[in-house]
């Protein structure tokens, strides 16, 4: 295992990074960023690179970001004219604002871990994104970054499709955090910290809203009165881009069936499920937040409004302190009293663990059935995320007494996490497709900023 160190420093952000076969090189991104943007060129200059600047550009890159509160899921792609993506490397920085942690990860599985200095101080987005560019150099990623993709999870009813980011629609999408308060400002975070990285390269966003803007309206608005759904007071759906994915892998895996109509359940730390007519969201579980629907990791999911009036007047509880039970202090986690992790929960022999997953379950088939309805029935189900790609017993459950809707598992099959756990005679075939969230964004990224014919910036020039 290859080891990076990492020091930082929140004003100006400086960052150390080292390997075994790279020299030690220290950046100040703030002020390079500025001199780099001067000069029209990559803030990753000959500060991150060999004294000698190489001239050949060995194969583009698109960069995936996923920016949290405090984590980035990141993926790097190679590139190349007319061809299919290539997986270079992917990882993920963790305890950004507290104590920092991450790894990546190269496409044969070595793995580099990246350790931090804690005696500099804090470290923010821009710092981790840096360590970021610095692991990948050091894993030999002697590329050129062409463009950058970001997961932006609200797109609000207007953008339906991904879009390239400039200073217009970064303020649009500023004004939309107030419909996903605790998402999108670390996703413009993220952005903001790639700009300053690559400050002439295209960003695009990839909206996780916009695959339900093809709900109908019935799907799409509550009761109440017009005016709040005018304003923006939808059922929005999120986990857009999973299903992105998984619909269009199901074009490869079974194409006749993705014509039809397929329940996709993404299952995981966040949980939702997603009801698709010939490639085109029909009716999500979750609504105008992503708190609805489904049990999840630590979100509540559905939840009968008059509760937050008793906690308010009864319990006396601020809004502060409501949206951090609802989204931190809730579901798994809330009910079991133990842990959010679905692993931990199967291992534990708490009669309060049993519970939390039976009623996960529970919702889980509560909304395959209603999901069916929107639909009059379904051709596949697909499991996804990461409890639905690997908690073959919650499948089971789930899926077990389901023969009213056609559905016969093989229980072997389930057990193994084939990719067919139905049974051969079963009407309605279920598959488990691990989902590639950053794939998909990729993708929309190499589309969208017109990657074959993009000027790239350097990575070590």
């Amino acid at each position: 295992m290859t080891v990076i160190w990492a020091q930082f420093q929140p004003e100006p952000c400086g960052l150390r990074c080292c390997a075994s076969n790279a020299s030690i090189v220290r950046v100040g991104f703030r002020d390079l960023s500025a001199r780099a943007s001067a000069q029209g060129a990559s803030p990753l200059g000959p500060s991150w690179a060999s004294p000698r600047p190489r001239s050949k550009i060995l194969t583009k890159v698109v960069l995936t970001l996923n920016a949290g509160s405090s984590s980035i899921k990141f993926a790097a792609f190679g590139v190349a004219d007319g061809g299919p993506l290539d997986l270079l490397a992917s990882g993920q920085i963790e305890g950004i604002g507290a104590t920092p942690k991450g790894s990546i990860s190269s496409a044969a599985g070595e793995t580099t871990e990246l350790r931090f200095e804690r005696s500099l101080g804090r470290m923010d987005h821009q710092a981790a994104m840096g360590a970021i560019l610095g692991g990948l150099r050091a894993k030999g990623q002697d590329s050129s970054v062409a463009a950058v993709g970001h997961r932006v999870v609200h797109g609000g009813p207007d953008f339906v499709q991904p879009m390239l980011i400039n200073g217009e629609a970064l303020a649009k999408l500023r004004k939309l955090i107030p419909l996903a308060p605790l998402h999108q400002p670390h996703n413009i975070a993220g952005i903001e910290a790639a700009m300053k990285a690559f400050p002439s390269t295209p960003q695009v966003a990839c909206f996780d809203t916009a695959f339900h803007r093809s709900h109908p309206f019935v799907s799409d608005t509550f009761a109440l009165p017009r005016s709040y759904y005018d304003e923006g007071v939808r059922r929005y759906g999120f986990h857009g881009l999973s299903y992105e994915y998984i619909t269009r892998k199901m074009r490869s895996i079974a194409p006749r069936i993705a014509r039809e109509d397929v329940i996709i359940a993404h299952l995981g730390n966040g949980a939702s499920m997603c009801a698709v007519k010939n490639g085109r969201s029909m009716a999500s579980t979750m609504g105008f937040t992503a708190l609805d629907g489904l049990p999840m990791g630590t979100r509540c999911g559905q939840l009968d409004p008059g509760v937050l009036l008793y906690l308010m007047a009864e319990k006396k509880m601020s809004a502060d302190e409501i949206t951090d039970l609802l989204y931190k202090n809730s579901g798994l986690k809330g009910m079991s009293g133990i842990s959010q992790d679905m692993r931990e929960l199967e291992a534990s022999d708490s009669p309060a663990a049993r519970d939390a997953i039976a009623y996960f379950v529970a919702r889980v088939r509560r909304e395959l059935g209603g999901l069916a309805a929107v639909v009059d029935g379904a051709e596949a189900i697909v499991f996804t995320g990461g409890i639905g790609e690997h908690a073959w017993k919650v499948r089971e459950a789930v899926l077990s007494g389901m023969e009213w809707m056609g559905i016969h598992i093989d229980i072997e099959a389930n057990r193994a996490s084939a990719e067919i756990i139905s049974a051969k005679h079963s009407p309605t075939i279920v598959f488990v497709i691990p989902t590639d969230e950053e794939r998909m964004i990729a993708e929309h990224t190499v589309a969208t900023a017109g990657v074959a014919s993009a000027k790239a910036a350097s990575l070590s020039t």
